[in-house]
Order: C-alpha cells, then structure tokens, then sequence
C-alpha cells in the first residue's frame, strides 16, 4: 500500500477520533457511512445504521472528560487498528479504560466497526483534608 492510500484509509478514523474528543456530533458523523454498522467484539451488533450511532454518541458525548488518547494505528489494506486508552465519566466516577478499536473503511467512510474494550479503571478519588 502505498503511503497516499495509507493516509486516505486513516483519515476517517483520525477525523472521527478528532471529533470524538471535541464532543462534536456534527462532525463525528461525517465520518461513518449511512449503513455503517458497529460491534462490540467480537460480534454484538449494538449499532445497526448511522441514527443509531449518532443517538449513543450524543449520551456519550454529554461525559465531561471524554477522551481518547491513541497509542498505535495498524492499517492492513482498508483495515485500521487502533489501540487507546478512553478516559471516561463511569457511574462510580472517573476512570479510564483500554480499547483496541477495529475500522473496516470503504468509499472514505467507516462502513464497519468493531470494539474491544477492557476493565475500567477508576481514577483515585483525593479526600478533602480534613482541619
């Protein structure tokens, strides 16, 4: 694979990591393709089209320290692994949690995803000092 079609693999999924982490709905969006469908791994269907996407986006971008931080990307053909760690506003506080995020891209869009996500880890809570 040449580099040009390296970078043309990689730019919906960087531009939708980029619009993940504004919290930008509009923007995210562009991104995945209108059938688009979205799993977590290996085979959970939890997202069927675009709507569904964008209706548990919009929940999750309501999370004041969402964040994912990208450690590695893997493209093999119109394939992209990416490796990170999300921070994120769980029931029982903040935390963080690895995910390893799998894209198949078709017609510059992200026609399929996959989602590997491991065990939260809640930030340590600091205790107001007590005077």
């Amino acid at each position: 694979m040449s580099p040009s079609q390296s970078v043309a693999i990689t730019l919906p999924v960087q531009k939708q990591l980029e619009a993940y982490n504004l919290r930008d709905i509009e923007n995210f969006m562009l991104w995945w393709a209108e059938d688009c469908q979205y799993y977590a791994f290996p085979s959970t269907l939890l997202a069927a089209n675009a709507t569904e996407i964008r209706a548990r986006h919009i929940e999750r971008f309501k999370e004041p320290d969402l964040f994912g931080k990208l450690h590695t990307r893997t493209v093999v053909g119109n394939v992209v692994v990416d490796h990170e760690t999300v921070q994120r506003n769980f029931p029982d506080g903040a935390g963080e949690v690895d995910v390893i995020c799998i894209y198949e891209v078709q017609n510059s869009k992200i026609a399929k995803a996959w989602f590997k996500v491991g065990e939260p880890r809640l930030h340590q809570q600091i205790s107001p000092l007590k005077i």
